[in-house]
């Protein structure tokens, strides 16, 4: 009877603790709630951010349809390719993987076959959608370490550590890699500290007759890297290297809590100072929970 008295005590001690809390989440919630309303709801823009948005969503938009025209970047390495290893160095959006999907194209019609690494399981998810779209899911596999669909077709999607598997296997069993062409994207992760091994072994070990095509946006020292390619396979390289600035403009923006929308960086390239408001209003809050 004693020991159920006690249970019962606390038992109590608890409910009164519990609602005790709840009280004060209660109050806490309230005093921050905003009030609800369309109008409190509506971002306030002041002309200066009206006229620096209006500048950050400029241009943006669908183009009009147009017959594409190849760069002649584009086209010279299509014609390189065909007798030499290509490293293809562009900014990003500039149009490298057009080059890899209008040789693998050649290649179908041919009947031969070609292999597309990435270092990236997500990247190698996306090629593989966009390239059974091209040349339709029978043509195209996918090879990662929780992928193995289609792996007999002509075209096969993978991440590099599972093309330099496949080489290391080759070597094991005497066989050879049953590809004629791949295509190396993102080739400057060569320099990585922790996996860049692994591209290296995938250029040593693919035998000469396959043709190499490297895509990367920043390779500073293509030369030197063109070089190393050479010495280590005796093949030929051709460096296309296109210079400038990105075809597709980059523009940064926060979107607040409020729904404004304000340019990252000001006019002047700086950091954009509106922007700390939000900070400290998240500073306040988080003082003001702690205290509850």
């Amino acid at each position: 009877m004693a020991h159920t008295r006690k249970k019962d005590k606390k038992n109590n001690r608890d409910k009164v603790r519990s609602n005790t809390n709840r009280r004060k989440e209660r109050k806490f919630k309230r005093e921050l709630a905003p009030e609800s309303s369309a109008e409190n709801d509506a971002p306030r823009f002041s002309p200066a951010q009206s006229k620096s948005v209006e500048k950050l969503l400029q241009g943006i938009g669908t183009p009009k349809p147009a017959p594409f025209v190849p760069d002649d970047f584009q086209t010279e390495a299509l014609e390189a390719i065909e007798f030499e290893d290509v490293l293809v160095t562009a900014p990003t959006g500039s149009g490298k993987t057009w080059i890899a999907r209008e040789e693998i194209r050649r290649l179908l019609e041919k009947g031969k076959r070609a292999w597309y690494t990435t270092p990236l399981k997500a990247l190698t998810n996306s090629k593989y959608v966009e390239f059974s779209n091209e040349f339709g899911a029978e043509n195209v596999g996918v090879l990662t370490g929780d992928r193995k669909e289609n792996y007999n077709a002509p075209l096969i999607v993978g991440t590099t550590e599972i093309y330099r598997n496949q080489l290391f296997d080759a070597l094991r069993s005497g066989e050879q890699v049953n590809t004629d062409f791949v295509i190396i994207d993102e080739a400057h992760y060569l320099a990585d500290e922790e996996r860049g091994h692994v591209w290296e072994e995938a250029i040593i070990l693919s035998p000469p007759r396959i043709r190499l095509l490297l895509l990367s946006a920043t390779v500073g020292n293509a030369e030197e890297f063109a070089l190393w390619i050479e010495e280590v396979r005796g093949v030929k390289v051709h460096i296309i290297n296109r210079r400038g600035a990105r075809p597709v403009e980059l523009r940064a923006a926060f979107l607040a809590p409020n729904q404004q929308l304000f340019p990252l960086f000001d006019n002047d390239g700086k950091f954009n100072r509106a922007i700390e408001q939000f900070a400290q209003e998240d500073n306040r809050f988080e003082r003001r929970r702690r205290r509850y």
